[in-house]
């Protein structure tokens, strides 16, 4: 693979940012120096950061279902969704794809075997700019889940498990109210007060046994297993005794505090650092980062809030660098996710880069190599 140069660079290491050059051979970082350097394109005294690592994003889902009952064709959604993730800096990607069919999607199962056929046909053929995973979303207490978790926990690309309640009462939405104003557009309260009273019966029937067969698959199969919106001190020993390694968008101090200790990593949404709040009333993500509780940013919903994310937090807080902030959205999830080619610049890493230039307080994607080859 053809040699990339790069000089004239901050680039930001896991514990410093230094002035110099680097190079990529064979797709891997061959040479990083300090100092003047003058051969390869010169980076005008831009960041260089490392390829962004995303675990968990609704993305690809949004494309696909761009509205109600509008499905686009997959490759297409496919290919926008890729397109957006490398501009904004995101080199290795795990695509969450829901599973566990609804009153609102009532039959999932062919719309999973068509998202993760895409990505599977696109990353074979080298279509796509960064590198997909598969990321299962397990809704539990649905009727058809462990079905839907066979078919495709064993796919080459399935990488990752997460397991999911999103039952009114329960986790994310402990407050019966918060649930009623988040789901009830396009319901009347006759409607809405037959569905709350539908999950809380598939919770009942189905949430506990399907949370112990996915967990126990899981383990069999290598998945990494996240946990999702745990609430208590009760439902962070549940997932210790599940076998999970991340703690997923933890909604209080008591609960994230909890999988700190247990030693799972922590995954909070970086639009919840960029906005200061939770969407639905949580605990602060930045709350957590002033607590040393929070190891890795998720987009979930905005590719781009990633890196702003990682950018921003160490203008507000004094108590973190830009290499641990970085960190968040690179190396952490990189290990979380057992890759560990990849998350940082060093020698011997993957040449997964990003050239970042400050616009007001604002980061600038100028630049995307993945392996040592532009991509965006």
């Amino acid at each position: 693979m053809t040699a990339l140069a790069l000089h004239n660079a901050r680039i930001v290491l896991a514990g410093e940012v230094i002035e110099g050059s680097l190079a990529i051979q064979d797709g891997l970082i061959s040479s990083l120096d300090a100092g003047p350097a003058t051969i390869g394109e010169d980076m005008e005294g831009d960041f260089l950061v490392a390829g962004l690592v995303e675990l968990h994003t609704d993305h690809l889902e949004n494309h696909y279902r761009p509205r109600p009952g509008v499905f686009w064709d997959p490759l297409a959604a496919l290919h926008a969704h890729d397109a957006q993730i490398a501009a904004s800096g995101i080199t290795t990607v795990f695509d969450a794809v829901r599973i566990g069919s609804d009153t609102d999607m009532p039959d999932m199962a062919p719309h999973v075997g068509m998202l993760t056929g895409a990505i599977a046909k696109a990353s074979e053929a080298g279509w796509l700019r960064a590198e997909h995973f598969v990321h299962l979303r397990c809704e539990l207490p649905s009727h058809d889940v462990i079905g839907q978790f066979e078919t495709y926990a064993t796919l080459p690309l399935t990488r990752l498990a997460s397991m999911m309640d999103h039952t009114p009462g329960q986790r994310q939405f402990r407050s019966i109210e918060d649930y009623k104003r988040f789901y009830k557009i396009g319901r009347t309260q006759a409607e809405l007060d037959q569905y709350i009273a539908d999950r809380l019966t598939d919770h009942a029937r189905y949430a506990a046994p399907h949370r112990a067969h996915i967990a126990d698959r899981a383990r069999e199969l290598g998945l990494s297993l996240a946990s999702h919106d745990d609430a208590s001190i009760e439902q962070v020993e549940e997932s210790v005794r599940d076998g999970v390694a991340i703690a997923e968008f933890p909604t209080t101090l008591e609960a994230a505090s909890a999988a700190h200790d247990a030693g799972l990593a922590i995954l909070m949404g970086a639009p919840n650092v960029v906005r200061g709040r939770s969407h639905s009333g949580n605990i602060s993500a930045t709350d957590l980062v002033q607590a040393g509780l929070l190891d890795i940013l998720s987009s979930d919903y905005v590719p781009y809030a990633m890196l702003q994310a990682a950018f921003a937090l160490p203008s507000r807080l004094e108590q973190i660098s830009l290499p641990a902030a970085l960190a968040t959205v690179s190396l952490n999830p990189a290990k979380a996710a057992g890759l560990e080619d990849r998350g940082e610049i060093a020698i011997g890493k993957r040449g997964d880069l990003v050239r970042v230039r400050m616009v007001g307080d604002l980061p600038v994607v100028r630049g995307v190599w993945r392996q040592g080859q532009r991509v965006s």
